[in-house]
């Protein structure tokens, strides 16, 4: 058994197709075929039932995916912690964030986390909400900073804890006639053409129905133009002066000298926009243990 064996198993059984697996990995379908069948005989069964279209796992493959799933894993593990070893990394640290977060107090909390382990490589992520969610539940992220906008925090092992509150701002072009006040409520925008940015990519999600929920609250359906989960997008259209949009205060606050945009504070109950960590409870990256303790230590905004 070997990994290349493995490999190939696990993409023809995810494919359920021989010729989809060997497209996957840019060799021929006999050589696909000739691998797994040299597993099957070292592991004494068939993995495949042939005489299906497409063809299907017989209960023993079913069996052993997850496990070569699992060896597939500790392997790729392995050959990380060798590498490491060998350029005097001790560690590893995945980073995922919310789009527009870069912008926060975030490099501050990871820069104080490096100063103090300088031999834990920290790899940072830039995703929208639900790609962070999906990443995070297949352990591909040990700990993610985002917007619950999938519900993530009602997941089954995971543990979270909030880090920020941040107040939503109007985002206007310089000749609008609401860029004199020094605060609005989501009711005066009534009217408007709402550029939306939306803290994920998928539409109809759990956190556009809350932001929903507040214009109803406000007394009207709002007139979205555009939907974005790209803030620099979002705020060019602003720019240009095609509508108006509604952004949490990380992603406008170290903006200097915007060119034609202005922010104003947006107010009211519930006009905030909660930024949480969230990580696998079971995660025993000694790195991520390390970085809780960093975090437990600072008050937001680091």
């Amino acid at each position: 058994m070997n990994r290349n064996q493995l490999r190939y198993f696990v993409s023809a059984a995810e494919h359920r197709s021989f010729t989809k697996a060997a497209e996957q990995y840019y060799i021929s379908q006999t050589a696909v075929t000739q691998q797994i069948q040299q597993l099957e005989q070292t592991l004494g069964c068939e993995l495949f039932d042939r005489s299906t279209r497409p063809v299907s796992l017989t209960s023993a493959g079913k069996s052993f995916l997850l496990d070569a799933k699992a060896i597939l894993e500790r392997m790729s593990r392995a050959q990380e912690r060798v590498h490491d070893a060998a350029t005097g990394l001790t560690g590893t640290l995945r980073v995922g964030y919310v789009r527009g977060y870069e912008r926060s107090d975030l490099s501050v909390l990871m820069r104080h986390f490096h100063q103090k382990n300088g031999n834990v490589l920290i790899s940072f992520y830039r995703c929208s909400t639900d790609v962070l969610a999906a990443g995070l539940l297949h352990q591909e992220y040990d700990i993610v900073f985002t917007w619950d906008s999938t519900n993530l925090r009602t997941q089954e092992g995971v543990t979270f804890q909030t880090v920020e509150k941040a107040r939503l701002v109007v985002a206007l072009y310089a000749g609008h006639p609401l860029t004199q006040r020094r605060q609005l409520t989501r009711q005066e925008l009534r009217g408007e053409n709402i550029l939306y940015m939306s803290p994920d990519a998928a539409p109809d999600s759990y956190g556009d129905a809350f932001f929903m929920q507040r214009y109803a609250e406000a007394g009207y359906k709002p007139n979205i133009l555009f939907r974005s989960a790209d803030t620099e997008s979002i705020l060019m259209m602003v720019a240009a002066e095609e509508g108006i949009s509604l952004l949490p205060d990380y992603c406008t606050d170290r903006l200097y000298n915007a060119d034609n945009l202005v922010f104003v504070p947006l107010v009211g109950e519930g006009e905030e926009e909660e930024i949480i960590a969230a990580w696998q409870s079971g995660n025993q990256n000694p790195a991520l243990g390390r970085f809780l303790t960093e975090l437990n230590q600072k008050d937001p905004p680091y």
